[in-house]
C-alpha cells in the first residue's frame, strides 16, 4: 500500500470518483458484503463454490477486528497545509507530497480546519481563472474518530458522509493519526496500486557482490537457495514465508527506514523502505560484506 492521504499516491481514483457521485456504489457494495458476511459464515458449501466470495469475507473479518490506530499513519507522517498557506505554495505542497487532499490546520496540527482537495483548487483557481485565493473558502469537513473506533464502523461512516479522510484524536484533543478511505478498503482486499506507483521490478537483485537488494515478500526458501545459506533457525522460523517475515520476527516490530538488523548467520539487513505497518524493501549483505561505519542499533542519520 503504499502510506497516503489518499491511499499514499496522488491523483483521486476512479472509485473515489464514483463513490462521491454514488455514495451505494463501490463502497455501499462493500458494505453490504460486511453486514451479510455474519451471515455468510459457515457456509462451507457457499465458500468451496465461491472462493473470490470467501477472499473477501476473509478480508472483511480484517476490517472487523482492527481498530482505527491499527490502520492510521502516525501524526509525525501527517503532510498537512496551514490555513493561511498562499496558492502557490500550496500548489507546490500537492506537487511535493503527490496527495489529492491535503489536511488544513491554524496554528498546529492539532487544531484542524478540514481538508482542501486539489480538484476543488484546480476548477476555482486553475485552467487560467481570476480571482482572490481564499483557502478557507475551498475547506471541507473532516472526519474525527478515536484511536478505539473499530476499523469497519469508521469505513461506515465515511461512506455515509461522503468524506474520505479521517484525522484520529487523542484522549486530550489532540491529533494522534491520519487514515484515508484507501486505508481501510485495503484492509479488505489488499493493496490498490494506480497509474502513480513504480512498477515492482524483480523481487531481488545483486547491487554489487555479496550484497543484494530484495523486496520484502520475496519467499525465503527461494532467497535462501539464491544466496546458498540457510537464515531460518529453529521452530520459531517455521513458519515464516518472506524475508520480512524473518526480518521482523528477529525485531519483534515493523524496523525504521535505515535501520540495520544483525542476523546471527552474519547476514545484516539494512531497511531500505518501509512504513508503520510493514517492511518493504531491504538490502542484504552477506558475512564479510559489512558496511564501513555503520551503526547497528539504530537508525541512521539522514543526509
Amino acid at each position: 500500500m503504499g502510506s497516503s492521504h489518499d491511499g499514499l499516491t496522488g491523483a483521486p481514483r476512479a472509485g473515489e470518483e464514483e463513490a462521491e457521485a454514488s455514495p451505494r456504489g463501490f463502497f455501499g457494495r462493500l458494505l453490504s458484503a460486511f453486514n451479510s458476511s455474519d451471515s455468510s459464515e459457515g457456509d462451507e458449501e457457499g465458500a468451496a463454490t465461491a472462493p473470490a466470495k470467501g477472499a473477501t469475507l476473509l478480508g472483511l473479518n480484517n476490517l472487523r477486528r482492527l481498530r482505527v490506530d491499527d490502520v492510521a499513519i502516525p501524526k509525525v507522517e501527517i503532510a498537512a497545509v496551514p490555513l493561511d498557506i498562499g496558492k502557490d505554495d500550496l500548489v507546490e505542497a500537492f506537487r511535493k507530497h503527490g496527495f489529492s487532499r491535503l489536511p488544513v490546520y491554524k496554528g498546529t496540527l492539532d487544531h484542524p480546519q478540514g481538508l482542501v482537495l486539489l480538484k476543488d483548487l484546480a476548477l476555482q483557481h486553475g485552467f487560467g481563472a481570476a480571482g482572490r485565493f481564499s483557502l478557507r473558502k475551498l475547506l471541507r469537513p473532516v472526519l474525527f474518530a478515536p484511536p478505539s473506533m473499530p476499523a469497519a464502523t469508521l469505513l461506515q461512516k465515511m461512506q455515509r458522509d461522503r468524506v474520505h479522510m479521517a484525522l484520529v484524536i487523542d484522549e486530550y484533543g489532540g491529533v494522534d493519526g491520519l487514515v484515508t478511505i484507501e486505508d481501510l478498503i485495503e484492509t479488505v482486499i489488499g493493496e490498490i496500486e494506480d497509474e502513480h506507483d513504480e512498477a515492482e521490478g524483480p523481487l531481488w537483485a545483486e547491487e554489487t557482490p555479496g550484497v543484494f537488494v530484495a523486496q520484502s515478500i520475496v519467499p525465503l526458501d527461494e532467497f535462501e537457495t539464491a544466496i546458498g545459506l540457510t537464515l531460518r533457525n529453529g521452530e520459531d522460523d517455521e513458519d515464516i514465508d518472506t524475508l520480512g517475515g524473518l526480518v521482523f520476527l528477529r525485531t519483534g516490530r515493523v524496523p525504521v527506514r535505515g535501520e540495520i538488523i544483525q542476523h546471527e548467520s552474519g547476514v545484516e539487513f539494512e531497511v531500505m523502505d518501509a512504513d508503520p505497518r510493514r517492511i518493504k524493501r531491504l538490502r542484504v549483505r552477506m558475512p564479510g560484506r559489512h558496511k564501513a561505519g555503520a551503526v547497528f542499533d539504530g537508525p541512521e542519520a539522514d543526509g
